[in-house]
């Protein structure tokens, strides 16, 4: 390991995006070390200084190799710790810890000097030895910095899909065996380091089956030599019909597949719910989620482990049974109480886990049903006319604020619509809810362009009153109480673009219509462009207001585009995509370009200018006469 200069011998790194902090030498010290780090994360993606695609992967390296740098420190030198940390122009994080105690040297964990290298701070540095591309220490009159860098691409063993990564952690993470006495050292010193560390790496998780894999790769050798995981079904509340684990975990890899063979004849909860509890017994004994007696699998062991110990594990959240963990130990008669209690510990992690992602599935599987309710599964084909659409919801795991809609109103009309509801999530899904299915109505009992807009004002601004009046009187009759900000009735507003097409021999006549939306803007086949409609007023904000619309003509090769405030207001730092009418010159470039490659181009221009993840939805339709 070879020495960097430290962050105060050379200012060379300095590019704005770098911190120091000095935390007092306890164990509140790796939490909040993660804390900043996470914060500056944070800003520097909001900054555009870090790759949106690698910025979660190094955040999370960076937060794993900090938190335990500042453990080994707090734990060897007892002092105040100071935590420096910078992003290099490379994209590359470096972090050096400092500590007031250089007589103490840190673990390397790629040494092996017998009793002298039991690890007394959990699981030595083999953590940052994994995702760091390197690290090492510098010796200074009364301090020592231990420092790491990571690189932006990360590890080249560490490459590969982001379940593989994470699984390579975990299994830094988790302590690798030792003599017995260094497991009781190990129990007695750092199990609280592993605890916090495993919920950070557990929580981060919103797939239930890398919770599982998650959960092998932190018990698996240290804890036991072997463990098994039984998931029931979320639509049922007893416990389980038993069968196969969902996982099994053996130290030797070659004993997996009988192991599993042997688990899936004797399941947890095939008598009567938890192992020996009658079902009438069963619903109290739920509740409960230490350890049970399991029997021993020897034969599937083979002769060498024909004896040892197991243990059943009910995994709870909420007080809702998710499933069992099974944990064994060769030549055993019982688990050390240290063991269960830290394995008990971990379960109860293990089980929030599990429930929070089954709770983020079900979200985001009402959401994408909630969401296909609220678009058109299909954009109606208009003759003389192509179209292209690009729709990208900022949130994937909820409702959209953005709507579309392009569909036949009958007598040789088609109409569009691009909206944007203030807000998103719920409250978007009721507007939008009332919205696209009135302007069909509307469209198709024969009302023009304006008369449309007009309806829909008064829709809305009457729904809101009738919810105000609602809450009203649930507030009389329940009595006086305050009302917490966001619960009362929401005032809905909602920009609206909406059209009329109709084709004919020549062309396509177009009326529209803006409403509080950004304008359409018409490009001509010779590159020139020039708004389609004039500013008017947001649904739902004035009582009575009356709406007007124009009329253009679209010849062969005029393209009409529909955006939503996604794509004007795109920023990259305090600039926005529309300043200096950026998207009108956007557009005028894409003359003599189809319906769709104007579509991607406009696409692939705003993603470009913020360099980041979009930070709101985005819609853009393009309409062009053929």
């Amino acid at each position: 390991m070879a020495a960097i200069p430290t962050q105060r011998e050379s200012e060379s790194y300095d590019c704005g995006a770098q911190g120091l902090a000095t935390l007092p030498g306890g164990p509140l010290a790796p939490g909040s070390a993660r804390a900043l780090v996470r914060s500056a994360f944070a800003e520097w993606s909001d900054r555009g200084l870090v790759d949106p695609e690698r910025s979660p992967r190094l955040a999370d390296d960076a937060m794993a190799v900090v938190s335990e740098l500042v453990t080994n420190a707090v734990v060897h030198a007892g002092t105040e710790v100071e935590v420096d940390w910078r992003l290099e122009e490379s994209g590359a994080f470096v972090v050096e810890v400092r500590d007031h105690h250089p007589a103490c040297a840190p673990r390397d964990p790629a040494r092996s000097e017998g009793p002298y290298d039991t690890p007394e701070h959990g699981h030595g540095l083999r953590l940052v030895a994994t995702l760091a591309e390197s690290w090492g220490v510098t010796y200074r009159t009364g301090t020592k910095t231990v420092w790491a860098r990571l690189s932006a691409d990360g590890r080249e063993d560490l490459d590969g899909p982001a379940p593989a990564h994470t699984l390579a952690a975990a299994e830094a993470l988790a302590p690798q065996p030792q003599c017995p006495a260094a497991d009781r050292d190990w129990l007695g010193r750092g199990a609280l380091s592993f605890l916090a560390e495993a919920s950070d790496l557990l929580a981060g998780q919103l797939d239930e089956n890398l919770v599982t894999a998650l959960t092998g790769q932190l018990i698996v050798p240290r804890l036991a030599d072997w463990c098994a995981v039984w998931l029931e079904d979320e639509a049922t509340v007893r416990g389980g019909d038993g069968g196969a684990p969902t996982r099994v975990w053996h130290a030797r890899e070659n004993r997996i597949e009988e192991l599993s063979r042997a688990l899936e004849k004797d399941p947890p909860c095939s008598r009567g719910g938890r192992m020996g509890v009658p079902p009438l017994e069963q619903s109290r004994e739920w509740g409960r989620s230490g350890p049970e007696p399991y029997p021993w699998p020897g034969d599937a062991l083979g002769p060498q482990d024909a004896h040892g110990a197991a243990l059943a594990y009910r995994l709870i959240a909420g007080g809702r049974p998710l499933g069992t963990l099974v944990i064994g130990r060769c030549g055993l008669q019982r688990f050390p109480d240290e063991v269960t209690g830290l394995v008990e510990d971990l379960a109860r992690r293990v089980a929030l886990a599990i429930g929070a992602a089954r709770q983020y599935a079900r979200q985001a599987t009402i959401s994408a049903v909630l969401q296909r309710g609220l678009l058109p599964g299909a954009v109606a084909e208009i003759p003389g006319m192509s179209s292209a659409l690009v729709y990208e919801p900022c949130d994937k795991g909820g409702p959209s604020g953005d709507f579309y809609d392009l569909f036949p109103a009958g007598d040789g009309r088609w109409c569009f619509a691009v909206g944007d509801v203030q807000g998103k999530g719920p409250e978007a899904a009721v507007v939008i809810g009332l919205a696209r299915p009135w302007l069909r109505l509307l469209a198709r009992e024969g009302y023009r362009v304006a008369d449309v807009l007009d309806r829909l004002n008064q829709l809305l601004l009457d729904d809101a009153t009738e919810a105000a009046d609602a809450a009203a009187r649930a507030l009389v009759a329940g009595g006086a109480r305050p009302v917490a900000p966001g619960d009362g009735p929401q005032t809905r507003f909602l920009s609206l673009l909406y059209g009329e097409l109709t084709p004919h021999d020549g062309g396509v006549r177009c009326t529209l219509a803006s409403a509080g939306h950004p304008l359409p803007l018409l490009l001509r086949p010779d590159g020139d462009v020039r708004t389609a409609a004039r500013p008017q007023t947001l649904l739902g904000v004035v009582e009575d207001e009356t709406y007007t619309s124009e009329t253009i003509e679209l010849s062969p090769g005029d393209s009409l585009l529909c955006v939503t405030d996604g794509v004007t207001e795109r920023r990259s730092g305090s600039r926005q995509f529309d300043d200096g009418d950026g998207l009108a010159r956007a557009l005028s470039g894409c003359a003599g370009l189809s319906a769709e490659l104007i579509a991607d181009r406009i696409r692939r221009l705003v993603h470009d200018f913020g360099g980041g993840l979009p930070e709101d939805d985005l819609a853009l339709l393009v309409l062009q006469a053929e």
